[in-house]
């Protein structure tokens, strides 16, 4: 007997892999039982990790089962009961039977949306929207008033047309391809620290500039938009090939040449396709922007909320889940054409592209398939 404690003997003695021969295939094995010894202990130590940060999270929040339990009954009492249940309850007479239906009565969601003209409304006399644009003899003199649902749409749509540019600009000015390091960090990091600080703390960054509004919601998703999509774009035009880049650059091409026929013309499906996600991502950042003072929908789910009315609740976030998932189809249907369009290799312009693209989502909606 050797006499030698478990600390005397190397890690390879102690899990049993001190005979290591002197064959390669050996040497081999015992190698990757090592590896695979290590992988189990970095698992285990990254399991208990996790197990303690999750714990120390339930901690901090206050997670109680029992709470979850006693308020329960209030939780159902709110759905179906109650002076303003999110689901009202309605029921349908069988007539000589003496029995009824019960189902949700959807009346009430509608009667709100329009008490409070969540959609749009009409009204006569005055201009199209308001703004003038359209002769009476168009329209007859009605009035269309968007309601709270276009203008949480309206504030997503300004903010990402107006942070575009900038996006562009940053996203451009990024890529070591247009300016050299370490002189390109400037606009990554200024990307970077955009993208730190979330949209709804942006929003109260800027409430000094234009007060509690929508407009204060649309630029605060602008300065959103311009470090995400900022950075989107940088990636993309790290990515492309160098040969375009070279062709027009023998040509005596100048910088301002080679980066938009060069660089961005590689990209551009990507980029629009990338446009298109982050409209979707901010249609809900803009409801989320609501909440707190951004108008649209969110504000007035946060006011029924501190009254309490479910129901009037229920409809906005009926709303939502319309608005949101309109916006998100679009998207992915610009998205899936823009693919089919690049693995085609089609040579479709810029023009082309904007111009067909509402054909084509219609036409893949309605299950064809169509070529410009």
């Amino acid at each position: 007997m050797s006499g030698r404690t478990s600390g005397d003997r190397s890690p390879k003695e102690y899990f049993g892999l001190e005979e290591i021969g002197d064959s390669p295939v050996e040497r081999k094995l015992t190698e990757l039982k090592w590896r695979s010894t290590k992988r189990r202990l970095f698992t285990l130590v990254g399991l208990v990790g996790v197990g303690v940060v999750f714990g120390l999270s339930l901690e901090v929040i206050g997670f109680s089962i029992g709470e979850l339990i006693t308020q329960w009954p209030q939780f159902l009492e709110a759905l179906t009961m109650g002076e303003s249940p999110y689901f009202p309850p309605g029921s349908f007479a069988i007539p000589f039977t003496g029995l009824s239906i019960p189902f949700v009565d959807v009346g009430e969601y509608w009667e709100f949306m329009v008490e409070e003209n969540l959609i749009m409304q009409l009204e006569s006399g005055g201009s199209l929207l308001g703004l003038g644009l359209v002769p009476p003899l168009f329209y007859e003199g009605v009035t269309i008033v968007p309601g709270a649902m276009f203008a949480t749409l309206a504030v997503a749509v300004a903010g990402s047309v107006l942070g575009l540019p900038l996006a562009l600009f940053f996203g451009v000015m990024s890529s070591e391809r247009v300016v050299p390091y370490p002189f390109n960090f400037v606009f990554r990091g200024t990307m970077s620290l955009i993208r730190a600080i979330p949209g709804l703390v942006w929003f109260l960054i800027l409430i000094p500039l234009a007060g509690v509004s929508t407009f204060t919601a649309a630029l605060a998703i602008m300065v959103d938009t311009t470090g995400y999509l900022g950075r989107l774009f940088t990636d993309e035009l790290e990515e492309i090939s160098d040969g375009p880049i070279e062709g027009i650059r023998s040509t005596g091409a100048s910088k301002t040449q080679i980066v938009p026929f060069g660089m961005l013309s590689q990209v551009f499906r990507q980029f629009i396709a990338w446009i298109a996600f982050d409209l979707e991502h901010n249609v809900r950042a803009a409801i989320g922007l609501g909440l707190i003072g951004g108008g649209g929908l969110g504000l007035e789910l946060y006011t029924q909320r501190q009254l309490f009315r479910y129901t009037d609740m229920m409809a906005c976030i009926i709303l939502i889940f319309l608005l949101a998932g309109s916006v998100e189809l679009a998207s992915q249907r610009v998205r899936s054409y823009l693919r089919e369009e690049e693995e085609a290799g089609s040579e479709t312009g810029v023009v082309e592209a904007f111009v067909n693209v509402p054909r084509n989502i219609l036409a893949s909606t309605l299950g064809r398939r169509e070529r410009p």
